[in-house]
């Protein structure tokens, strides 16, 4: 299976599956003498991992990270890195393959079963294998070593939709999101999202959501047009997560019901010559490279393909059945995909940083 690297200066590459030992990845270019600090690196992981409320998979996987590689205890006894390849490991401890015995030959629908077999003539029905969303913890790892690269940004997501339950962003407060366990910046909607998700989980199906991920602090001028656009590259990471399909920057669809005059992102002189802008249509990229300001990106999650109702489906002989899948599932992915839309936004930010240097010299 090719194609588990993403990146060109900071690269990533990820390994492994759900029910394997262990899943990991190899973090390659990450500039040496950067402070590696694996609670920091933990802190990201325990955002995602599951079991961590009755609104995800209760699955039970502590998902420590070992560092293996890449860095070494300098003169001040500070853990550092070296300049060569870090490799980041999280062992697999609570699978349950025999929950999958009876989907074994037959494919879910809206799953990557068939699409997998019909590739590589084989796939691993233990939990999804690779195509598994347990391999995102992986790509959380990697982002917190992706975000000591641009010192003074953050990267911080919510969820802004729950199935067709949208927040009210007159109420948006970021320090509510890790008040709860939705990752919900409005603090009206947490309550009826809770009781709507309840009645989900209980009735054995699953909703979809969107999550919205801004980038503070970010410098002008990252990006290389025309084939290395910052938000080409960054709707590429986004589509990269496991059931995102659909994927937006700034005002995205909303963008072709505006005219000229209010899609534009006015400016005024700034302090040290810099612009002022009046609108942030364009979510922080124009052009393909970032003006300066927040950086906004937002995607929409489907809903969890493994569900208890009955759906028609073929096996692999080509009979029709009827499957159910049973064992332990996320009755909305997008709550555990908002870490994980940080850290690939992190990830992209860090490799045009690495770019723009090997460019333009700063």
């Amino acid at each position: 299976m090719s194609h588990n690297t993403f990146g060109h200066l900071f690269r990533i590459t990820t390994w492994g599956e759900s029910h394997g030992a262990a899943i990991g990845c190899v973090v390659d270019g990450c500039p040496p003498g950067l402070a590696i600090d694996a609670q920091a690196i933990q802190a990201f992981l325990d955002k995602r991992k599951p079991g961590q409320s009755r609104f995800t998979t209760q699955r039970r996987e502590p998902d420590e990270v070992e560092i293996l590689s890449g860095v070494f205890t300098n003169d001040a006894g500070v853990l550092v890195s070296t300049g060569a390849p870090i490799s980041l490991m999280i062992r697999n401890l609570d699978q349950r393959s025999k929950d999958y015995g009876a989907i074994a030959s037959a494919y879910r629908p809206g799953h990557a079963d068939y699409t997998y077999d019909a590739k590589y003539g084989i796939r691993d029905y233990r939990g999804g294998g690779r195509s598994s969303a347990r391999e995102t913890a992986a790509r959380v790892a990697a982002g917190a070593i992706a975000r000591l690269i641009i010192p003074g940004m953050t990267v911080r997501g919510a969820l802004v939709q729950l199935g067709p339950h949208k927040i009210d962003r007159s109420r948006w407060d970021w320090a509510q999101v890790n008040e709860n366990p939705l990752f919900c910046p409005d603090p009206g909607a947490v309550e009826p999202w809770m009781a709507y998700l309840d009645g989900i989980r209980k009735a054995g199906s699953s909703c979809g959501a969107v999550v919205e991920v801004v980038a503070d602090g970010v410098p002008a001028g990252l990006g290389a047009p025309l084939y290395g656009k910052l938000d080409a590259d960054l709707a590429s990471a986004m589509m990269s997560i496991n059931a995102v399909k659909a994927v937006e920057i700034g005002d995205g669809m909303a963008v072709a019901a505006l005219t000229g005059e209010e899609n534009a992102d006015e400016m005024r002189s700034g302090p040290e010559g810099k612009p002022v802008f009046l609108a942030n249509h364009a979510g922080g990229i124009l052009g393909g490279i970032s003006s300066g300001q927040p950086m906004v990106c937002r995607f929409a999650v489907k809903p969890t393909s493994s569900i208890l109702t009955p759906r028609r489906t073929i096996d692999k002989t080509g009979a029709e059945t009827d499957i159910v899948t049973k064992g332990r599932h996320d009755p909305c992915v997008g709550i555990r995909a908002v870490p994980v839309g940080e850290a690939m936004m992190a990830i992209v930010l860090a490799d045009h940083v690495l770019r723009h240097r090997g460019q333009c010299g700063s």
